[in-house]
């Protein structure tokens, strides 16, 4: 199974990337794991679709989150599970992701785990998903949301194997 995360947000500070780089590296190997940032499309003035747009009449924030739709949607390999991470998804235990990502292994699909820009998702790609998970009810800044979901990943992992990381 390859899972790749699939996240609006190009620079992120330092500690945030050492964050991200720790727990994938404990990630197993069998999951051929990999992030993909995604450039955050502009927002404010420059970001005002022109009059004889289509977008006309939208606001800009609802215009970039279509532009960053379109490129996750590009950075989606054909055949993957899409599973939106949003503040609406469905919560879980650690316990419980653990055994949902064993039932993706056994379906033997790839999966794309999406975090939206600064807007969030736009609609027509959140209709698109498999799945809707919570990470947390409050919003998180989208680095943070990386780093959490790495290491809950992680945390799964050592659930599945029986390895004392996680203690309930």
């Amino acid at each position: 199974m390859r899972i790749r995360l699939i996240a609006v947000g190009q620079r992120m500070p330092s500690w945030i990337e050492a964050g991200c780089e720790e727990y994938m590296k404990r990630l197993p190997r069998e999951w051929s794991f990999e992030l993909v940032a995604v450039k955050p499309a502009v927002r404010g003035k420059e970001a005002k679709p022109a009059r004889d747009s289509q977008d006309s009449g939208r606001k800009p924030g609802a215009v970039a989150m279509q532009a960053e739709a379109r490129a996750i949607a590009a950075a989606i390999e054909p055949g993957s599970s899409r599973v939106i991470l949003d503040e609406q998804g469905k919560p879980s235990s650690s316990r419980e992701l653990a055994a949902r990502i064993e039932r993706w292994q056994q379906n033997g699909r790839d999966i794309a785990l999406i975090i939206g820009g600064a807007d969030g998702l736009d609609a027509e790609l959140k209709q698109t998903a498999d799945e809707t998970l919570s990470l947390s009810q409050m919003t998180l800044p989208h680095g943070i949301a990386r780093v959490l979901l790495l290491e809950q990943l992680y945390r799964a992992s050592s659930v599945m194997k029986g390895h004392p990381y996680h203690r309930d």
